[in-house]
């Protein structure tokens, strides 16, 4: 196991380890900067605005319920340290720990790429999913509103779309959602990963806390909107007994569909999720990556990932379906619909309504 490093408050990585392209060896010097106890001054979180060559993304993953998604911010202040998208962090030169959930960029131009790209003579209509890699109202979006005026786009092309997220920002756009959802162009997903107030304050820091999310799942139901629960990841021994409670809530609180995945970590994840295991809960480290050992192929394969379609978002063996009985046995229990939300493509036009647009 990896050394331990000591949490930070507010922030769910322990340490900003180097991200994998990174050829240089860094140690941490002390400057002059420390406060008087030794501590090292406050993270605070920066912002960098940046242009966008492209927009709307296509994957081809059999995994993934869409195809077409987009990402208005890079890094994540939510500093959630199971996110499988803190590697990609690497690719412009910042590590996947505190930088991830520190350094930030915002895809200032997001609005017009998007406008362009659906107006293209070659663009075929999909449903787009509105923060796959990162949560697109995450507090930045309070300073920059990149997220409503990109559903704003949508709503003047007709064009469907789902939204996964923590954060109860979503609220402030029920006005813009839900004439969408009442035509079959919206659903939300709302990720509740636990109802366990300390190990949310623990491993997702700045999201919302579970009640608060599950309030809002309330209020978008009221609002006639389509709203599902995202239980991911499930990891075991630490919200894997709560998989039957989560569920009873979300559908309490209006949740008609639901879904899960098992952790994965991929990259540099492996190392920051160990050092957090081994800094918030010792005592039960060992057993936690052990059975996420099963999950990815037994203790034979040494390993905590495994990123094959087919299995990497469920996992594989005895205890992948354990997880998977008692979810599918939950979800009936509760009465919950399916799910995804079937979206409609065939309202979609090409040309946007003018009265649409002129909400910009």
């Amino acid at each position: 196991m990896s050394s331990v490093s000591a949490p930070v408050r507010g922030r769910g990585a322990t340490s900003n380890p180097r991200h994998r392209f990174e050829v240089l060896e860094r140690e941490p010097a002390d400057d002059g900067w420390y406060r008087d106890d030794g501590e090292p001054p406050p993270l605070r979180t920066q912002v960098r605005e940046e242009r966008c060559g492209s927009l709307i993304v296509r994957n081809a993953s059999p995994d993934l319920h869409f195809s077409l998604s987009i990402n208005p911010y890079r890094g994540c202040e939510h500093g959630c340290i199971y996110c499988y998208a803190r590697p990609n962090h690497g690719y412009v030169g910042l590590s996947p720990g505190f930088d991830f959930e520190s350094k930030l960029s915002v895809k200032i131009d997001a609005v017009e790429r998007l406008r362009e790209e659906l107006g293209a003579r070659g663009y075929r209509c999909e449903p787009i999913n509105l923060g796959s890699a990162t949560d697109a109202y995450q507090p930045i979006e309070r300073r920059y509103g990149l997220t409503r005026r990109l559903i704003e786009v949508m709503a003047a092309f007709r064009q469907p779309f789902t939204i996964v997220t923590k954060s109860s920002l979503v609220e402030r756009d029920i006005d813009l959602i839900a004439p969408m959802a009442r035509d079959g162009l919206a659903a939300v997903y709302v990720t509740v990963t636990t109802l366990d107030q300390a190990l949310a304050r623990r491993w997702e820091p700045r999201a919302a806390a579970p009640w608060r999310r599950l309030q809002t799942m309330r209020r978008l139901h009221e609002a006639g909107i389509p709203v599902g629960v995202s239980l991911a990841p499930v990891v075991p021994f630490l919200n894997e007994p709560e998989i039957e409670q989560v569920l009873g809530a979300a559908r309490e609180a209006g949740a008609g569909m639901a879904f899960y995945q098992v952790l994965r970590l991929p990259w540099e994840l492996r190392e920051l999720f160990v050092e957090w295991l081994g800094a918030h809960y010792p005592e039960r480290a060992r057993r936690v990556l052990q059975r996420l050992r099963e999950l990815r192929g037994g203790e034979q394969q040494a390993r905590l990932n495994d990123p094959r379609f087919f299995s990497r978002m469920t996992g594989q063996g005895s205890w992948a379906e354990l997880i998977r009985l008692r979810f599918d046995m939950a979800v009936r229990r509760h009465g919950f619909g399916g799910r995804r939300s079937a979206l409609r493509t065939d309202l979609f036009r090409r040309e946007a309504d003018g009265s649409q647009l002129g909400l910009f």
